[in-house]
């Protein structure tokens, strides 16, 4: 599955390849929302810019996500997206992208997600590099939405074992009013779920992969904050702890997992890091809500930036 964001009223997909066909004749109407332009496609839906429309002419922008017109109607990419819409739906957390709605009309499934609006953290990365305050700010922004996920319990107050399996910049969106939101929910999944994940399917972007997913094993939140590692890595020096010469070069490099050299970084950012990275999960931090300590120290010991800070540098 391709990520695919809403950004600044465009989409941008992860560094995944993937070809898919020029967009068909724009609908000009899904369920019940108008369709105002194409926002990007995936290698499983499409993303719309639609009007949500009420009573006494209430108007909301919002992103409406639907199957590649070639998919619908197959009933595996049916079940992966109301899969992907049932787990997101529990999902209240305000470093979260919201779902709201799943519906279908016409024999076309749609969800209703939020619109944010801004850009995502792999672009930011491109203009500049980020002091270590509002780095440090938007990390613990998106652990805090981790650490949620990680402890949400069913019905019957039992963990429900998500994973989101795709922690990554582009997963992370910053909007113009200085929220941080993390999202991208078609891999994600609970290990409570009946259905198993085919053994050895490997989902995600290589880089940021942890051992254990790379190895196609059963995977547990100490994945995503191996993932997570690499995401904070990326943005305190400018690079992926574990990049080569093609996916194999760096599945490889991300099964050795060697502590990567941090010139330059101060060495409590650098520790924090490093344990993230542990090859051995029960190296890493013991659950993520640690690791949300961890950040919130390490803030504390430097200039404060926050939600103020972020919406100056993404509306520049």
């Amino acid at each position: 599955m391709l990520s695919v964001w809403i950004v600044a009223g465009r989409a941008l997909t992860s560094r995944r390849c993937y070809i898919v066909p020029a967009m068909e004749t724009l609908p000009r109407q899904i369920g019940p929302f108008r369709v105002l332009r194409h926002l990007g496609r995936g290698g499983m839906a499409d993303v719309f810019l639609a009007v949500a429309h009420g009573a006494s002419g209430f108007e909301r922008r919002v992103a409406v996500k639907t199957l590649l017109p070639a998919l619908q109607g197959d009933p595996d990419y049916e079940r992966a997206l109301i899969d992907e819409a049932r787990i997101a739906a529990r999902f209240h957390h305000r470093n979260l992208v919201q779902v709201h709605d799943l519906g279908v009309a016409q024999g076309t499934y749609w969800v209703r997600m939020d619109l944010v609006e801004g850009t995502d953290l792999a672009t930011l990365l491109t203009r500049a590099p980020l002091p270590a305050p509002l780095a440090l700010f938007i990390a613990e922004e998106v652990a805090a939405a981790l650490a949620y996920l990680h402890a949400l319990r069913g019905d019957d107050g039992r963990p429900m074992g998500i994973v989101h399996r795709d922690v990554s910049p582009a997963n992370v969106l910053l909007s113009r009013d200085g929220e941080v939101r993390l999202g991208d929910f078609g891999i994600a999944r609970s290990t409570l779920r009946a259905e198993v994940t085919q053994g050895g399917v490997r989902k995600g972007k290589y880089a940021y992969m942890s051992p254990e997913q790379v190895r196609g094993e059963a995977l547990s939140a100490a994945s995503d904050r191996f993932s997570f590692g690499v995401t904070l890595h990326e943005v305190l020096t400018g690079a992926r702890p574990f990049d080569g010469d093609g996916p194999v070069e760096v599945m490889e490099r991300v099964r050795e997992a060697l502590p990567p050299p941090m010139t330059g970084v101060d060495e409590d950012l650098a520790a924090l890091v490093r344990t993230c990275l542990a090859q051995d999960p029960a190296g890493r931090f013991a659950d993520t809500g640690a690791l949300v300590d961890a950040l919130g120290e390490a803030r504390h010991r430097r200039p404060r930036a926050g939600a103020a800070t972020l919406a100056k540098v993404v509306s520049a």
